[in-house]
């Protein structure tokens, strides 16, 4: 099983079921997730506050301005162009590392 660690308000989004898409660096740790593998996610200001989820689908691009064309940003708990998506996650993964690895959307469902 995998485990991620996701911020607030992202994590309460994928509790209340209104996120079901999570976007990661698709980095060697994250080019092992397949689809129908099971997640662990844990708060991240909580580690205690923890759910689990089963992967439905994978969706690969190289940055995430163009992974906004693959899915519902929505979904995501994001909003806006594909430009401002790109300048949010900016935050949390840099180009430098998006052009490396490249970047993943990880449809999910809660189990």
């Amino acid at each position: 099983m995998y485990k991620m660690n996701v911020r607030q308000p992202y994590f309460s989004m994928i509790k209340a079921g209104t996120k079901t898409i999570e976007l990661r660096l698709y980095d060697e740790k994250r080019q092992k997730i397949k689809i129908s593998d099971k997640i662990e996610i844990s708060c991240a200001e909580n580690l205690e506050d923890k759910l689990f989820v089963e992967v439905t689908a994978l969706y690969k691009a190289a940055n995430f301005k163009e992974l906004c064309d693959k899915i519902d940003i929505k979904k995501a708990g994001l909003s806006g162009t594909p430009e401002e998506v790109q300048r949010t996650m900016e935050e949390f993964y840099s180009i430098e590392a998006q052009q490396k690895y490249g970047v993943l959307g990880i449809e999910i469902k809660r189990i």
